[in-house]
């Protein structure tokens, strides 16, 4: 298993289209229309953050990229291959990693047992394959935790194994839903440099919901939500102080 950016661009992403595109999507709870409209674009090995106060359809959105819940119209593509009719196992194995609000780690595996699960979203899965390097030079301290059970490591250390596990599958695309949520700020200093350097060093394209400035400035682009539709989006090196205010429960 490798995460170089080198094996990446020679599947031909360095000039594929949006690593994610989504179209005119519309999704509703019974008959409460939930997301309006919502176009957005993920470009290979790029960061993208979507902030919004809470309630506005963010996860919702998520979800619907996950294939959990199914659109009224719209169209979702992954690398330029329509995907908004696939199952969510379907979705994984086609390169989409995904790590909820609130981990949804198994509190009852152990660490290296929850890293192993991440290899069930391989195409192929190699049963006797061991865990990369990478992951523990993304996250060292799994490295020490590998026999401890997942429900005894911290809010931090199971938002790590979270997108740790994730990784495993070889995601094209990683999917986060507010990653450092009920963290402790030196930890969340250290899940925002391992999401940056996962952009930087594999090419893997990164969306991610979060509240917390610092890690939404570490994104490329960002996307605001307001009432189930994107309301405004730019370049975050000009996000400005008004957009921060209004979008952000800050």
């Amino acid at each position: 298993m490798s995460y170089t950016k080198t094996t990446l661009e020679t599947k031909g992403m360095s000039t594929a289209p949006p690593m994610l595109e989504i179209s005119n999507l519309n999704v509703y709870y019974g008959e409460s229309h939930i997301l309006r409209g919502v176009d957005m674009k993920v470009h290979g090995g790029k960061m993208v953050c979507l902030i919004g106060r809470n309630g506005v359809g963010k996860t919702t959105l998520l979800k619907s990229i996950m294939g959990l819940l199914k659109p009224r119209s719209g169209l979702i593509s992954l690398a330029g291959e329509s995907i908004t009719t696939k199952m969510p196992d379907q979705r994984a194995r086609l390169g989409i990693g995904y790590v909820p609000q609130g981990r949804d780690i198994i509190p009852r595996l152990t660490v290296k047992e929850n890293l192993i699960l991440g290899l069930e979203a391989l195409p192929k899965r190699n049963k006797a394959a061991a865990i990369p390097d990478e992951i523990f030079e993304l996250f060292p301290v799994l490295k020490t935790m590998l026999s401890r059970m997942g429900g005894d490591l911290s809010g931090g250390q199971q938002q790590q194994l979270a997108i740790a596990r994730a990784l495993m599958g070889q995601p094209r695309l990683l999917v986060l839903d507010e990653p450092t949520e009920g963290i402790q700020p030196s930890i969340i200093l250290e899940i925002e440099a391992a999401v940056r350097r996962i952009v930087a060093e594999t090419g893997i394209s990164v969306l991610l919901v979060e509240q917390h400035l610092h890690f939404v400035r570490q994104a490329d682009w960002y996307y605001a939500m307001q009432k189930g539709g994107i309301v405004a989006s730019g370049s975050t090196s000009e996000l400005s102080n008004d957009v921060i205010q209004q979008f952000l429960a800050v």
